[in-house]
């Protein structure tokens, strides 16, 4: 498969993931709704069980938040070139991993049944690699990492 074609595959399964969580989300949500509207009014003003209802509520759309700004993050990635450098939207491959620098999601398997870390732009390794390229020796929590291929 072509580099443009693999970077692609990958985001696609990171936004699989995301969409699927955000529809977990929302169905958590309109069930949490439902339940404070089946309860009925508060009994008194110290109804903790419609207070906790609404505390999950309101925990819920917290995360569905950020699942949608990870969304929108996975979406900006211009995913038509390769990256210059090693940087958020790129795929890095070292001899001891492959990271796609995007939201971080973890480890997660194509297709083909390779793997990849999707990583923060914001952890340290991520920040470590950044601006590198193909062929540079990157020094890494005292390991050195030859990237082996970034784009």
């Amino acid at each position: 498969m072509d580099k443009l074609g693999l970077k692609r595959e990958i985001a696609e399964i990171c936004r699989n993931i995301k969409m699927e969580s955000e529809a977990h989300l929302l169905a958590a949500i309109k069930d949490a709704e439902q339940s404070a509207n089946e309860y009925g009014q508060p009994k008194d003003r110290y109804d903790s069980y419609r207070a906790q209802l609404s505390t999950k509520r309101d925990m819920l759309s917290s995360q569905l938040r950020k699942v949608q700004e990870e969304i929108g993050l996975l979406d900006r990635i211009d995913l038509t070139r390769e990256c210059d450098s090693a940087g958020f939207g790129s795929v890095v491959i070292t001899q001891a991993q492959k990271v796609f620098i995007s939201i971080g999601i973890g480890k997660i398997t194509l297709n083909d049944g390779t793997e990849f870390f999707a990583i923060s732009a914001a952890v340290p390794f991520a920040k470590a690699i950044r601006d590198h390229v193909k062929g540079d020796v990157v020094e890494f929590n005292g390991r050195k990492f030859e990237i082996l291929d970034q784009f």
